[in-house]
């Protein structure tokens, strides 16, 4: 390859990585404002907003060139998809699971209690007869390992999860704080 298609060559992938590098900082510092991190996402935004400013820059001083174009919008693409990645492995924050099941002797509350989770049951009335609820709380980093248990006890449950904003009061409160949780 000749030394301009070089030229080329790395111009688009400069761009393209930082673009990648920056999309991920900006998904990340999103996620940490939204989950109440806020000095941790300001200073994330002091790298994310040089990293943009520099990638952006390179791309309007070469506006002619359509493929740099095209690696700032890929490197927005992928920066998407690894900045959400990230996000699932940091798992921060808290659900809230419910869970519905025919099987009324189940002994799926005790259980779920001795792995650690904080579980409140009752009795309810389905379309089909009696049923067992039960709300669950769990930190977000055990919510897979939570539907696996739910699943090889009562493989027909009916599972429904949402984000647990504010959590107050209860023994499970307290267990997170003394560091009790799941043996």
């Amino acid at each position: 390859m000749h030394e301009k298609g070089m030229v080329i060559l790395q111009m688009v992938l400069i761009i393209f990585a930082i673009n990648i590098v920056y999309v991920t900082f900006f998904t990340v510092r999103m996620i940490l404002t939204l989950k109440g991190y806020r000095y941790i996402a300001a200073g994330l935004s002091i790298v994310e907003i040089v990293i943009y400013v520099i990638g952006l820059g390179l791309v309007l001083d070469n506006l002619n060139e359509i493929q740099n174009l095209i690696a700032y919008a890929v490197g927005y693409g992928c920066g998407v998809i690894i900045g959400s990645k990230i996000e699932e492995k940091m798992a921060l924050g808290y659900i809230t699971v419910n869970v519905i099941t025919a099987e009324k002797n189940l002994k799926l509350p005790g259980i779920l209690r001795e792995k650690g989770y904080g579980v409140t049951d009752w009795s309810a009335n389905g379309l089909d007869g009696d049923r067992s609820a039960m709300q669950i709380l769990t930190p977000r980093k055990y919510e897979l390992k939570l539907y696996v248990t739910i699943k090889e006890i009562d493989p027909k449950a009916f599972i429904i999860a949402y984000e647990a904003k504010t959590i107050h009061g209860g023994f499970w409160v307290k267990s997170i704080k003394k560091g009790k949780l799941f043996k």
